[in-house]
């Protein structure tokens, strides 16, 4: 019997990102959603089986952090990670289970996606 492919939530408004980002967790064996926006990436939310949110930090209008909180009353179940080019952890991550550096390799990026998802119930 084939595993199901996880299903993994990409937000980010920089187009040029999100069609990299897809791009290295697809050839990871992820099924990947894209949004360049908060308001395409809440109807995916509510309307798709989503196992894993990735979402930037610093999005038009919103911040990731502010979109975590919203898709956790949501669901819950779902693990939500930031990505960011801030030094420091941005205010809001108890809305959020893992913070990401943009500046991390994508070996390293791949290996705590996998861990975060192997380790939630």
């Amino acid at each position: 019997m084939a595993i199901a492919k996880k299903t993994l939530l990409c937000i980010d408004d920089d187009q040029a990102v999100l069609h990299i980002r897809k791009l290295v967790l697809e050839s990871a064996g992820y099924s990947v959603l894209v949004a360049g926006d908060s308001a395409t990436a809440m109807e995916l939310f509510a309307s798709s089986a989503v196992d894993l949110v990735i979402s930037d930090h610093l999005l038009r209008g919103d911040t990731g952090t502010e979109l975590a909180a919203v898709m956790k009353r949501l669901k819950p179940g779902v693990p939500i990670v930031i990505v960011s080019g801030l030094l420091d952890t941005p205010e809001g991550m108890e809305h959020a289970d893992l913070f990401i550096a943009k500046t991390d390799p994508p070996p390293e990026v791949l290996r705590k996606i996998a861990d975060l998802l192997n380790r939630w119930p």
